[in-house]
């Protein structure tokens, strides 16, 4: 086998074995987002998992729902969308350079 062949395989491996880590690490970490002042707060693992949803008492509306899933869905959003910045600034670091299809970082 070509020597620059082994070498890139190695650097493949190394890089498959330090994203599998990467993401189990950030299968523990968690982001908050809240909306509404603090009435609404959702929080998402950096594995995208939406990890727990804790409504104030005080949002709770019966004559205005719509507000309230406003609030949840602004919060759940804002959440989603932290937990992927961390997980590209977590992942976008062992694929720099590489062009790789497929890969979003």
């Amino acid at each position: 086998m070509n020597p620059n062949y082994n070498k890139m395989m190695k650097q493949v491996q190394k890089m498959q074995a330090d994203m599998a880590k990467m993401q189990e690490d950030l299968a523990n970490e968690v982001v908050e987002a809240s909306a509404g002042g603090g009435m609404v707060t959702v929080q998402v693992t950096g594995g995208i998992e939406i990890k727990s949803i804790k409504i104030d008492k005080a949002a709770v509306d019966p004559d205005d729902v719509e507000m309230l899933e406003d609030m949840i869905l602004a919060a759940a959003n804002e959440a989603l969308r932290s937990a992927q910045e961390l997980a590209n600034k977590k992942l976008g670091g062992i694929t720099a350079g590489l062009n790789i299809p497929g890969l979003p970082f």
